[in-house]
């Protein structure tokens, strides 16, 4: 069994921007965090929230509206079941080799014949354990409450006399009259609050799963489910549900707004990985930093590289899945890189001589045609192939138009109106617009009716919604759109053309980058490379 050595204590935050982690928990872990909390008081705001499941996760998003988090601790079951649903990032609280031999020596001082239940996620390599050393324990693991009480009351009839477990298996079996042994250590919780804070700094530039850079309280939240009852969206679901528990990496392409992340997201979600879901944007951030950001370095790999080097986003992703969006923007040094992570399963950090062992699973995401880039020496053919094992095309939502009064309900319930409204002829006038920009422009606008509509006023008239929604005026259907800027390109146009198309749109470069299905990023560096 591994035994994992204590991780170095990172140095003491600047006090006036501490870090800010919630720890989730119920029964027993909670005095156990109790205990461990005030060693980490100095170095971070931490939050307890007593709690577990759906009532944990309606409070977190509740407080998330108005209040910043940038990491939360959980064990166990609650741990497992906060993951998919919360957009904070998440460090679970996970017993190592020493807590299971202590935990059993405590057990066995109680009663000869002992019972392990632990969560599905729990303790994996406890039966090679178990065979080393010749021990006559009986191990059961749980996914649901349902099933933890049921694992107890069966080791009970075998004759079980003590359980070692998580807080919720020891709960079940003082209920049902036997001793019980927590899993956890101090230590094990120590490590999750060391784990924590040095990924909130790992993190902290990026951005890109804290919440302290959030809009404010009333934006539309990222959807939980891709939506549509049309065949096409059906596919992707099923595709999602074929993929997931595969650790294969999965190519996502698709123009902008259609919701690449989300499918990231959901891969990832029903994958059962154990690991965290990272995603960082390769368009965004300049080739120099995005090696740092990417591999991490060591400590003097460069000129003000950090005391101590830095842990990369593909280290922070280990035992769980690595998003990266607008692939076909990360460089072609990178690229060598990235292709040695895939094919080595190790990482090496800038400036250092030995690679780090991972275990991440790829998602990766392109509104360009790679092919293409692939054919123009601008993207590794070797990389592609590697990426694009198995695939997931999104659709434009001109593609699936009929799922659009569907979506406006969903995106209306989200901000708490009622779901119809829009009369006939103002959603008959949007299931026939060409939406360049999918579904995160139908968003947007909804949010925008929201602001000027009070649901109290009655149906949104046709006349109104032109007011407010003046890009509808005229606007091409899904079946007259010719225009070339509708469909995503895979490289710069000419200048002239260029230049036109930014002229027709009245300058608005967010604009023009959703009509060609390109990101402001690619649209900014093509239009920097006019001259």
């Amino acid at each position: 069994m591994s035994l994992h050595p204590p991780r170095p204590r990172l140095p003491d935050p600047d006090p006036g921007h501490l870090p800010v982690i919630w720890t989730v928990s119920v029964s027993r872990l909670t005095g156990l965090l109790g205990d461990v909390i005030p060693e980490f008081d100095r170095r971070a705001r931490i939050v307890p929230i007593n709690l577990g499941f759906e009532e944990a996760v309606d409070v977190i998003g509740q407080r998330l509206r108005r209040e910043h988090c940038d990491v939360v601790i959980a064990g166990g079951s609650n741990a497992a079941y906060l993951r998919s649903r919360l957009e904070v990032p998440l460090v679970p609280i996970q017993a190592n080799g020493f807590d299971l031999m202590e935990a059993l020596a405590r057990a066995r001082r109680i009663a000869p014949r002992i019972g392990l239940v632990t969560h599905a996620t729990d303790v994996p390599t406890f039966s090679s354990f178990q065979h080393s050393f010749g021990l006559d324990i009986e191990h059961r693991r749980f996914v649901t409450r349902e099933d933890a009480r049921d694992c107890i009351a069966d080791l009970r009839a075998n004759g079980i006399e003590v359980i070692v477990g998580t807080g919720m298996a020891i709960d079940h079996a003082e209920q049902m009259g036997l001793p019980g042994v927590l899993l956890y250590s101090a230590d094990s919780v120590r490590q999750a609050f060391e784990h924590a804070l040095e990924l909130t700094q790992t993190l902290a530039r990026s951005g890109v799963t804290s919440t302290r850079h959030r809009a404010p309280p009333r934006r539309i939240e990222r959807a939980q489910a891709l939506l549509g009852d049309s065949p096409a969206m059906q596919q992707v679901r099923e595709r999602i549900a074929l993929y997931a528990p595969h650790d294969s990496t999965v190519l996502v392409s698709g123009a902008t707004g259609t919701g690449k992340e989300l499918v990231a997201r959901q891969l990832h979600a029903a994958s059962g990985r154990r690991g965290r879901f990272v995603a960082i944007n390769c368009g965004a951030i300049s080739e120099s930093l995005l090696e740092a950001e990417l591999f991490g370095y060591t400590e003097g790999a460069f000129t003000g590289a950090r005391r101590g080097g830095r842990v990369g986003l593909v280290e922070a992703a280990d035992g769980g899945t690595l998003f990266l969006d607008e692939i076909g923007e990360l460089p072609l040094p990178l690229q060598t890189r990235l292709l040695r992570v895939l094919e080595e399963r190790e990482v090496l950090r800038v400036g250092a001589t030995e690679p780090v062992a991972v275990n991440v699973r790829v998602v990766a995401a392109t509104l360009q045609a790679l092919e293409a880039k692939v054919e123009a020496g601008a993207f590794r053919r070797d990389l592609f192939y590697r990426l694009a094992a198995l695939r997931i095309t999104l659709p434009a939502l001109r593609e699936h138009a009929q799922d659009v009064p569907l979506l406006i309900e969903h995106f209306f319930r989200q901000l708490g109106q009622r779901p119809d409204p829009l009369d006939a002829d103002a959603l008959h006038r949007l299931c026939r617009y060409a939406w360049p920009g999918n579904v995160r422009e139908l968003r947007n606008l909804v949010d925008r009716l929201r602001v000027h509509w009070p649901a109290s006023a009655g149906p949104l008239p046709l006349s109104r919604l032109l007011e407010w929604a003046p890009e509808l005026h005229g606007a091409p259907t899904p079946a007259e759109s010719h225009d070339p800027t509708t469909t995503a390109v895979s490289r710069r146009p000419d200048v002239h053309r260029l230049e036109q198309w930014l002229a027709d749109s009245g300058g608005n470069r967010e604009a023009l980058a959703a009509r060609l299905g390109v990101s402001r990023t690619t649209l900014w560096r093509w239009l920097r490379q006019r001259d």
